[in-house]
């Protein structure tokens, strides 16, 4: 199996072109570790649509639409280094180096619990 298309170009990122093969049960993992991070960041996505469409009694609205878009932000930020790690995590198994710290897990704590706490304080006051 060739991985270039009818034109001669190679379609993969660098990352993925270079080293062997791995295991398929390998990157199948991978792929479901993508996607569990994707479905993370849809639920972020739904959050904030939910904050922003119910909370009207619970947060002013400023502070509401600020949250809301900080969500927004962050779940894209949450998609785009989802997709790196599983370029990251499958170009180091193709060449037997170590996996990637999992610098995806950290934005996402990171993240979370810094809304939750602002999103609290705006509850408060």
């Amino acid at each position: 199996m060739s991985s270039t298309n009818s034109t001669g170009r190679n379609w993969r990122p660098r990352g993925l072109r270079e080293g062997s093969e791995p295991d398929a049960r390998f990157t199948l993992a991978n792929e479901r570790t993508f996607l569990a991070w994707i479905r993370t960041a849809i639920g972020v996505i739904a959050a904030a649509v939910a904050l922003e469409t119910f909370g009207g009694d619970v947060v002013s609205p400023g502070v509401r639409t600020l949250v809301s878009c900080v969500l927004l932000v962050f779940a894209a930020v949450l998609v785009v280094s989802a997709l790196l790690r599983w370029i990251g995590v499958e170009a180091a198994m193709r060449t037997d180096r170590p996996l990637p710290p999992p610098w995806t897990a950290l934005v996402l704590a990171g993240m979370l619990a810094s809304t939750a706490v602002v999103l609290a304080v705006a509850i408060l006051v």
